[in-house]
């Protein structure tokens, strides 16, 4: 007989620095979903829950290294909503938390459900921004649940990510997608015999989100792509019609889905049925900032070992619930959150399932991957206690910080050339 079928929640939200401040303190409607409004009757608690953060503190306090305060508030808070709005109270623990700068994953599990009985937890990180720095990049969470039984069970691969902004820069998203495989590495598995790291593909279920920034590249030839009309796009947008219509200009479906170039074997629901995650004025429910052209940036995307890769469009994972959270005011970002059901485990299963790739697609680690990692982490730290430094001297303001800083530098320079001159001066007189 198979098992039962776990109820997964993904949240992701890019929080524009903010620290402390960048989250509302009644998470409710976005971590707390009603399944009455998604594609079940019942109300189920989610047995795991994944929460990831992008641009989760101020840079220089990223850099430095100094985001333990920030991401343990977090943790408090999100066990505290969860538990208290959960259909029947029950209760959590966390599996494990991660951050790299401003890059942030926890993940929860129901204590009457995995929490019990999940093992080889592992954590990794990796940086993608200039030098490997970790401005851009992700960080994964793996564990595994063992069979009902006792068995091997499944390895379930959770990663947050954060890749290049900007809407000119498509082919360097690209190439974050791919060093984030190559250098986001793991142990090798449970029970196999090869003892090699691997990627985030070797695993049962992916699940990989965050602000990805993929935008919308609208053709010349639909005259929504010019600026003077840039009132008629935010007006088709706000349709679902309309947004059906603009489905085809999103860049991460045409390079996923058409081209093939990124995110390899990933699915994910209808995200043309919710407004778009971003770019909204701060303070603004619906509000786009005329500056952007709207886009889905912040996305959820899975795969399960059942899925197969000659029918790329479907998915053995039920998407019950995928939307953006509007009432979100803080970021220039909303926050979006789905609900997947996942397909029946295998509990007598005499192996470990694996996801089924391409025949074309190999994803290997970067031997180099430990070196990369860990330059751009000392850059990080090098940067962000120089940072941190100019901040203090600026009482919290960088450009008051390094105007200070210039001040002084002229200031001891005048003070030093007037001692050495006055030295100068007595050595004559004497």
């Amino acid at each position: 007989m198979p098992g039962k079928r776990l109820l997964v929640e993904i949240a992701s939200y890019n929080t524009n620095l903010q620290g402390d401040e960048g989250v509302s303190q009644d998470l409710v409607d976005w971590l707390c979903p009603t399944l009455d409004v998604s594609r079940v009757r019942e109300r189920k608690a989610p047995d795991i829950i994944a929460v990831g953060f992008q641009e989760l503190l101020p840079l220089h306090l990223g850099f430095a290294g100094l985001s333990n305060a920030v991401i343990n508030n977090r943790n408090t808070q999100i066990l505290s909503q969860i538990e208290a709005h959960s259909p029947s109270k029950e209760r959590y623990s966390l599996i494990a938390k991660v951050v790299n700068v401003g890059v942030a994953l926890l993940v929860y599990g129901r204590d009457d459900s995995v929490a019990r009985t999940v093992c080889d937890v592992q954590t990794q990180w990796t940086g993608c921004g200039p030098a490997y720095m970790g401005n851009k990049g992700a960080v994964g969470v793996r564990f595994r649940v063992p069979g009902e039984d006792g068995g091997i069970g499944e390895v379930y691969t959770f990663v947050c990510a954060h890749l290049t902004a900007h809407s000119h820069e498509l082919q360097r998203r690209i190439h974050d997608f791919h060093h984030v495989v190559r250098t986001l590495i793991f142990p090798a598995l449970p029970f196999s015999e090869s003892r090699s790291p691997t990627t985030i593909y070797s695993t049962s279920h992916l699940f990989f989100f965050g602000d990805l920034n993929f935008r919308l590249a609208i053709p010349a030839s639909r005259g929504l792509a010019d600026p003077s009309q840039r009132s008629s796009l935010v007006e088709t947008l706000t349709d679902e019609e309309g947004r059906r219509s603009l489905r085809e200009c999103d860049e991460l479906l045409v390079e996923r889905d058409i081209k093939g170039s990124i995110f390899m074997g990933l699915r994910e629901g209808e995200f043309w049925r919710f407004n778009c995650s971003y770019k909204y004025k701060l303070g603004e429910v619906d509000n786009f900032d005329p500056k952007r052209i709207p886009a889905w940036t912040d996305r959820i995307m899975y795969t399960t070992f059942a899925d197969t890769p000659d029918a790329s469009a479907e998915s053995s994972i039920a998407n019950l619930l995928y939307t953006t959270i509007p009432s979100y005011t803080r970021s220039d970002h909303k926050p979006v959150v789905a609900l997947l059901l996942l397909p029946p485990s295998e509990p007598t299963a005499p192996t470990l399932p694996v996801l089924q790739l391409a025949p074309d697609y190999h994803p290997a680690p970067d031997p180099l991957a430990a070196i990369k990692r860990y330059t751009g982490r000392l850059l990080d730290r090098v940067l962000g206690y120089v940072w941190w430094a100019i901040v203090l001297l600026g009482a919290g303001s960088t450009i008051v910080g390094i105007c200070n800083f210039v001040l002084g530098l002229g200031i001891w320079g005048w003070w030093n050339s007037s001692w050495w001159n006055s030295r100068g001066q007595s050595a004559e007189q004497s």
